[in-house]
């Protein structure tokens, strides 16, 4: 018990505590301190649960039901968090890391992370509203960290063969694990490791990077790229050619993101970290950076590195100055709102602009 473990001089680590909804918190003792004794402790005779409190247990009015979920939850949690604070110690000392050389515990938590990105567990960017994200930077780091841990080696998913430090997706994919995935990868499709796809989707032949999130509904189309860690969400169409930029440098960096319900038209290009906003359409051939003009003229402003929610976007240019040349620029020439997006189809949108 952990009294005894004290008395050993064997230090307990603070515990891991969630918000129950009750009137006390849960907390428990890092997994490691929780041996099956004092998990059976942990249910009593008279529905009450028990809390790691102090380094000792003390009963709690909570069913010991919600304990158990809640103690579910907080294993999830810590889990999450001892990767974390292995990868960021790992990472400041990334130069000294080798094949040959990494610690089995740097190498296990990288690996993990690669495959809690790959089953969607985990994301590079999390959702906060529109336009708003949040970059889970450590996850980045994991992603450069693991082209560090492994050699190049012979690669094979079947069809072709590759020489490379990451495995393709699909490599040891059976029918069934194709099934419950719920999407489909066309021949040609190529997604790598550490990159999620979700049901309904559709990937023609196409390439999906490491630490990419494709949501459901979506469209990646014949020749798009979808860059290391970009966001692509819910029913989008990346139509022929698309290039969405990858962003795993700088770390605080966004990826590139397209948000929910976009079109993406044909050979265009969104790359550095630009985000565009719900609902918006982009005609073909538009490229988009971070130092893109987007200019809205309907309102005179200009935007850059984000595409405001709606827009329906062209290609188009700007004067200088002095009037003696212009540059190229990305032109909003009208908004539309959900319903009307919902009502009209992309061509409908880009007549008569």
């Amino acid at each position: 018990m952990p009294s005894e473990r004290r008395r050993r001089g064997i230090k307990v680590p603070p515990p891991f505590c969630i918000d129950s909804g009750a009137e006390k918190d849960i907390c428990l003792p890092p997994a490691r301190f929780r041996n099956a004794g004092i998990r059976q402790a942990c249910g009593a005779a008279d529905g009450r649960a028990f809390v790691w409190h102090n380094s000792t247990f003390v009963p709690t009015a909570m069913p010991s039901e919600q304990y158990r979920q809640a103690s579910r939850n907080i294993s999830n949690q810590g889990n999450i968090m001892s990767l974390q604070n292995i990868i960021e110690t790992a990472f400041e000392n990334r130069a000294d890391i080798t094949p040959t050389t990494v610690a089995p515990e740097v190498k296990e938590a990288v690996l993990e992370t690669i495959r809690q990105l790959d089953s969607g567990k985990l994301r590079v960017a999390e959702r906060l509203g529109v336009g708003e994200w949040k970059v889970n930077e450590w996850a980045k780091k994991a992603v450069l960290l693991s082209f560090r841990i492994q050699d190049n080696e012979v690669l094979n998913d079947g069809v072709n063969k590759y020489f490379d430090k990451v495995p393709t997706k699909f490599a040891d994919w059976s029918e069934d694990e194709f099934k419950n995935a719920g999407f489909r990868a066309v021949p040609g499709a190529v997604a790598r490791r550490g990159s999620f796809v979700a049901k309904n989707a559709v990937l023609m032949p196409s390439y999906v990077n490491i630490g990419a999130y494709v949501d459901e509904g979506a469209m990646v189309d014949t020749w798009a790229t979808v860059g290391s860690c970009a966001q692509i969400g819910k029913n989008v169409h990346l139509s022929g050619g698309v290039g969405i930029g990858g962003v795993l440098e700088p770390l605080q960096a966004a990826p590139t993101i397209i948000e929910d319900n976009c079109f993406i038209g044909a050979r265009s290009e969104i790359v550095e970290g630009a985000i565009v906003e719900e609902g918006s359409v982009i005609s073909m051939g538009v490229f988009i950076g971070q130092s893109t003009k987007i200019f809205d003229r309907t309102t005179g402003e200009i935007y850059q590195g984000r595409v405001p929610a709606g827009s329906v976007v062209v290609s188009g240019s700007l004067p200088s100055k002095d009037g003696s040349h212009s540059l190229y620029c990305a032109v909003i020439v009208k908004r539309v709102d959900a319903q009307t997006r919902a009502k009209t189809s992309v061509n409908e949108l880009l007549r008569g602009i």
